[in-house]
């Protein structure tokens, strides 16, 4: 009973299954781990994925001016139509360089970086000098052992590895992360998108087509 929290009568319970991990996820994120203030440019990866979807948005009614990386064009226009500002492709495009460019030299606030081995060194030179690099998945693999150094090197930047489980260990904060969630979904300000419905039989496919990167937005299991 401490880690359940109440649907608003108003959010419908596919939405509210939809919305609850990636959606908290995204809140902590933005809101807590780097506080996104308005004039922040920021980066972040997956942007078509659940997590990213819902931070594009969210950042993109705060104010920030958003840079993703997606892994083909038909998510680069999903990412666009949901507050991303500078979708890359990144199969087809240096994301590092083209942060670059969008910055005109200057790097970004924070990056968002879900994916992990693939992306995380050429993350750090995306940065503007005191930024921060939020690791909060590793899709691609872990991230083998990073040299301090480099911190100094591109800037004095700040590396942290958070997780939603310590984020919302206390009650307190659990209701607060999941109000907040709840009152930007009310408002209209994020939508809670479900692109892939499975039968409760095909959870294994589900997983599947999750590690496969052919899944964009929320999925959701039907009994």
């Amino acid at each position: 009973a401490a880690n359940l929290v109440k649907l608003p009568g108003d959010i419908d319970f596919e939405t509210g299954a939809a919305m609850m991990l990636q959606g908290m996820t995204a809140q902590y994120l933005l809101r807590r781990t780097y506080r996104v203030q308005a004039g922040d440019t920021i980066l972040i990866h997956a942007a078509a994925g659940g997590v990213g979807l819902i931070a594009c948005q969210w950042a993109k009614a705060l104010g920030a001016t958003v840079i993703g990386t997606v892994g083909s064009e038909q998510k680069a226009e999903l990412a666009r139509a949901h507050g991303c500002d500078h979708p890359i492709v990144y199969t087809r495009e240096n994301f590092a360089e083209r942060v670059r460019e969008i910055t005109s030299g200057a790097g970004v606030a924070v990056v968002y970086d879900s994916i992990g081995k693939d992306t995380f060194m050429d993350s750090l030179t995306c940065l503007r000098p005191i930024g921060t690099m939020v690791l909060f998945g590793a899709s691609s693999g872990p991230v083998p052992p990073v040299d301090l150094g480099l911190l100094a090197k591109h800037g004095s930047l700040f590396v942290t590895r958070p997780t939603l489980f310590t984020y919302v260990a206390r009650r307190d904060d659990l209701i607060a992360t999941a109000g907040d969630l709840f009152d930007v979904v009310r408002a209209g300000k994020v939508k809670i998108e479900v692109n892939q419905r499975y039968a409760l039989a095909d959870a294994t496919q589900a997983h599947v087509d999750l590690e496969a990167r052919r899944t964009t937005g929320s999925t959701i299991l039907v009994p």
